[in-house]
């Protein structure tokens, strides 16, 4: 038995080696990778503007040199409800004559706007933040990415920030080659990250299912809050788990960060077996998880500011206290404390820098998400060798070993393939999501173009006729001069006036005269037969009626039965009985040329002007007057 147990610490140190090993590596390859600045890129000087008034761009773009002040970038400014304005140059909107991107690399911004100033032209390039749907964003990014003018001259650039989580912005100016090929490194370690936590989840929530041990249940729960949680810091959530849910999206981090605390606490207090060494250390990281439970719950209705500055609050007792325990028991000569210090230590440190980047009391050049990446790599890969110890361990006292490891390997068959299968899922979730929202668009296009074409209708009918207005009369004419000229027959058109209208409006008013207006405008629609004629309101008291394929003839017959037609019918307003009459000018041509009709439409005014001259009460297609 001693054999074996000397076997096993070896073993552990050749587990604690590799680990080491594989944690410094990993770190190695993520620094390179995220924090490298590769060429092509560079970060621009930065002024900062901060008012308490609320002022529009109109206000700050008037602002002199002297009102800005110079910040470092990146530029965190904490947990502000105040609108905060940024400004800076560039010698020429394309670095190197290459297109070149805007990069915020704080993806939890709520409100930005973006303006570029080019040769005295400034235009707004830029609107968006985690509080507007994620497909609205001009480049489904999930950082905040924006295209520079494709122009070689200097520009200048106004950025307007407001969020209730800190508001950190890092700008950094991108070719658009060297940023396809940096994002690129950067999505495929963020993907084997991301893989790696959801493997380990899914893995130990299996050994949950198979050794009913609640360790493994807080362990999976805590591995996969902590992978959401930092792909929301980095913006991948709501890239592809909920991009149309912006008010979950804006409690996302408080929600998922207590989840993992809950969940953090209840495994440190279940893998160190502290009730066993101080029921009142037990109680009190089981109050803590209540507390983190309880905060969970909350966030989803209280206030954002609130609920983040209260998580990071219990964030700093969590690691404090947690390391403490684990301290504690590394000096009591707890194996199993000691290397979870270790794996504590990573995450605890970086979430406190992260904490303190957060509430605004200390700057950090690397972004905090991307420090809570580090130590939950770090803390992930220590976690999982403390658990590969306590497995070892267990060999001490159970002769199972063989069955216990083969049990394991079926486990983690099962585990890569549920990956695979949540990885489809996604995909063809992913593909019905595009085409329900392509077939969306489809349905409201035809909506709006069906609006559009009711609206078109109703901007040409006169409100006090109820028939055609001008704005008709005058495309239609022209469609059907254009007619004429193709098909070369007579087009007929008639102006009609009524006489003594004035008179009409000084003795009966304006009412009775609005009401012979309609009534003489009834009867001109009610003499048409055919469908392709026309009357229509010219102006006032005047009306146009177009007759395609008539000649003169048929024309002058028409307009003179509508003449008496109207002489014969007095107009009955409020007791009192109107006579009216009508005059009209009447032309007909083949229309041979484009500005044909305009002639047409002035030789049947200037006709009905003729039959003013006339005395009224007549129609006039040629210098004759015809009249009863």
């Amino acid at each position: 038995m001693q054999l074996f147990a000397s076997t096993t610490r070896a073993t552990e140190k050749w587990l604690f080696s590799i680990t080491i090993v594989i944690v410094i590596a990993i770190l190695i390859v993520i620094a390179q990778v995220t924090s490298n600045n590769p060429g092509g890129n560079y970060r621009p000087i930065l002024y900062s503007f901060q008012s308490t008034e609320n002022m529009e761009f109109e206000q700050i773009h008037m602002l002199s040199e002297s009102s800005w002040t110079k910040v470092d970038n990146p530029v965190s400014f904490g947990f502000s409800d105040q609108v905060h304005w940024l400004r800076f140059d560039l010698a020429s909107a394309n670095t190197d004559s290459k297109e070149s991107y805007i990069e915020l690399d704080y993806p939890l911004l709520d409100n930005i706007v973006v303006w570029v100033e080019q040769k005295g032209v400034v235009q707004e390039i830029f609107s968006g933040g985690d509080a507007q749907p994620f497909a609205q964003r001009p480049r489904l990014y999930q950082g905040l990415i924006i295209p520079l003018p494709d122009s070689e001259q200097p520009v200048r650039v106004f950025i307007k920030a407001r969020s209730t989580s800190a508001v950190k912005i890092p700008v950094k100016i991108w070719q658009r080659v060297t940023f396809g090929q940096h994002i690129s490194s950067v999505n495929l370690i963020m993907g084997l990250f991301f893989g790696l936590l959801l493997a380990m989840g899914v893995s130990n929530l299996f050994f949950f299912f198979t050794t009913k041990n609640f360790t493994f249940l807080y362990y999976s729960g805590y591995v996969v809050c902590l992978g959401l949680t930092l792909a929301t810091l980095h913006g991948y959530s709501f890239k592809y788990l909920w991009p149309e849910q912006v008010w979950f999206q804006a409690k996302a981090v408080s929600f998922l960060g207590s989840a993992t605390l809950m969940f953090a606490a209840l495994f440190s207090s279940s893998l160190l077996e502290v009730k066993r060494h101080s029921t009142h250390t037990e109680k009190y990281l089981r109050g803590l998880a209540l507390a983190f439970a309880a905060l969970t719950v909350s966030s989803l209705v209280i206030d954002y500011a609130i609920s983040i500055k209260l998580f990071l609050t219990l964030l700093t007792i969590a690691v404090f206290l947690i390391m403490g325990v684990v301290i504690w028991y590394g000096y009591r000569k707890v194996i199993m404390a000691r290397y979870y210090a270790l794996a504590w230590g990573g995450l605890g440190l970086s979430a406190f820098s992260a904490s303190l980047d957060n509430l605004g009391i200390v700057s950090m050049n690397a972004p905090s998400q991307l420090l809570l990446v580090y130590g939950a790599t770090i803390e992930s890969l220590m976690l999982a060798f403390i658990l590969a110890i306590g497995y070892s361990r267990q060999r001490e006292q159970m002769f199972e070993a063989k069955e216990v490891a083969l049990e394991q390997e079926r486990n983690a068959v099962g585990a890569k393939q549920a990956l695979i299968d949540v990885q489809r899922d996604a995909q063809n979730e992913l593909e019905y999501k595009v085409q329900e929202r392509t077939l969306e668009l489809e349905i409201a296009l035809r909506e709006l173009s069906e609006a559009n074409r009711e609206l078109e209708k109703l901007n040409t009918i006169d409100p006090l006729t109820g028939i055609r207005n001008r704005r008709h009369f005058d495309k239609r004419f022209i469609a059907e001069g254009r007619r004429s000229r193709r098909e070369q027959t007579p087009l007929a058109l008639a102006m009609v006036d009524i006489d003594h209208f004035k008179q009409v409006n000084d003795k009966y008013g304006h009412s009775a005269g609005d009401a012979c207006i309609i009534q003489v405008a009834t009867q001109l629609q009610a003499s048409l037969k055919r469908p392709s004629d026309d009357v229509c309101r010219y102006g006032g008291e005047e009306f146009v009626i177009i007759l395609p394929n008539t000649d003169i003839d048929g024309a002058c017959q028409l307009i003179e039965s509508m003449r008496q037609t109207i002489e014969q019918s007095p107009c009955e307003y409020e007791g009192q009985t109107i006579h009216l009459t009508v005059s009209g000018g009447v032309a007909s041509a083949i229309i041979n040329q484009d500005d044909e009709h305009t002639s047409l439409l002035k030789l049947a005014d200037e006709r009905l002007y003729m039959a003013k001259q006339a005395g009224r009460n007549c129609v006039i297609a040629n210098p004759k007057p015809t009249s009863s």
